[in-house]
């Protein structure tokens, strides 16, 4: 493998076609890895997340025989509280999960040649590399610790939160039977009791001239949440947008709303990628509490889900109750701090 490093925009938007290619077969596949998803991050930088006077790209990425094999998107900053470091675009905040992009038969080979390009460049070398959201299935969280300490690093690891998935049936009635008794029947009773108060009713976004303000509406709506207002600033609504954007352009945005009355009461912003639906983000309408109007969606996005035999809906980070009522199962996601030797 030939490593090099990419560090502008120009060389990384050359990249966008055989990203994706590579993506397509790689070891760990989940949204946020795409070029569209983590081109539209680096616009805000999460949202704000980082400062823009502060961030650099630093992808390094390996070629065999001219192909593009491998990418370690990561790029180079700092912040209070967090040291100068390489991270994998698309930390930390806003993004649920990270990796690299390489093949399982790969991945090893790429790793090795990973940590030594990186300890043999004079800069990229000096600084400790710290991955974020990595999921604990990945194949390449059992391979950094031995592939690291040999290049050099020293390895630590933590557990950071759980990422609950819902595992689907075949049919909507199967999924109850497999869940605890009680919450299969709280989930009928608030169904019947939003449905008995309100005219509802719920639909998906498809219409690509009103996705701009029904995502506007979206962001309304959390807005709604005292704990999500002040994380809703104008670079993170942009971060929204955008995302929403690359989302339906590849088909694969689920914006989901209930409406009681004509009127909205709840939303899930989802991806739908690979026979799984994602789920990003949500909100709900305070004065309609007493009709649950979350679970109430919930419901309806689950019973589409199995309808159009999806596999699982991954309701990713956060240990909110809602989501284990519904039979979600914890799975965690990891940070791993590599710090180098001091060189002699």
């Amino acid at each position: 493998m030939e490593f090099s490093c990419v560090r502008t925009i120009a060389e990384w938007d050359a990249l966008a076609s055989e990203w994706d290619q590579l993506f397509a077969r790689s070891h760990m596949q989940v949204p946020f890895l795409r070029f569209g998803y983590q081109r539209a991050w680096w616009q805000t930088l999460g949202g704000g997340e980082w400062d823009q006077d502060n961030s650099e790209l630093r992808i390094v990425i390996a070629r065999e025989n001219g192909a593009l094999v491998g990418v370690a998107p990561f790029f180079l900053s700092s912040k209070p509280g967090w040291q100068p470091a390489l991270r994998l675009i698309g930390s930390i905040e806003v993004t649920d999960y990270l990796d690299f992009l390489v093949a399982p038969e790969a991945l090893d080979k790429f790793l090795s040649g990973l940590f030594a390009f990186l300890r043999q460049d004079p800069e990229l070398g000096a600084y400790p590399v710290e991955i974020l959201n990595l999921r604990e299935d990945s194949r390449a969280l059992l391979a950094l610790a031995p592939v690291a300490e040999l290049s050099g690093y020293s390895y630590a690891e933590e557990r950071l939160q759980p990422s609950p998935y819902i595992a689907l049936a075949e049919s909507w009635d199967a999924y109850l039977a497999g869940i605890n008794k009680k919450q299969r029947h709280e989930i009928r009773r608030k169904s019947r009791n939003a449905e008995n108060r309100h005219q509802t009713e719920w639909y998906l976004v498809e219409d690509s001239e009103k996705l701009a303000a029904e995502v506007d509406e979206f962001i309304a709506m959390m807005r709604l949440d005292p704990r999500k207002e002040a994380f809703l600033n104008p670079a993170m609504r942009a971060h929204l947008q955008a995302t929403a954007r690359w989302a339906f352009e590849l088909g694969q945005l689920h914006l989901a709303f209930l409406t009681f009355e004509g009127r909205k009461a709840a939303a899930y912003f989802s991806f739908n990628v690979g026979a799984k639906l994602w789920v990003y983000n949500s909100a709900w309408e305070p004065v309609f509490a007493p009709c649950s109007p979350g679970w109430v969606l919930l419901a309806k996005v689950l019973q589409w889900a199995i309808a159009h035999e999806l596999r699982e809906v991954d309701m990713m980070r956060g240990d909110e109750d809602y989501k284990y009522k519904f039979g979600g199962v914890n799975r965690y996601v990891t940070r791993v701090l590599l710090t180098p030797s001091t060189r002699s």
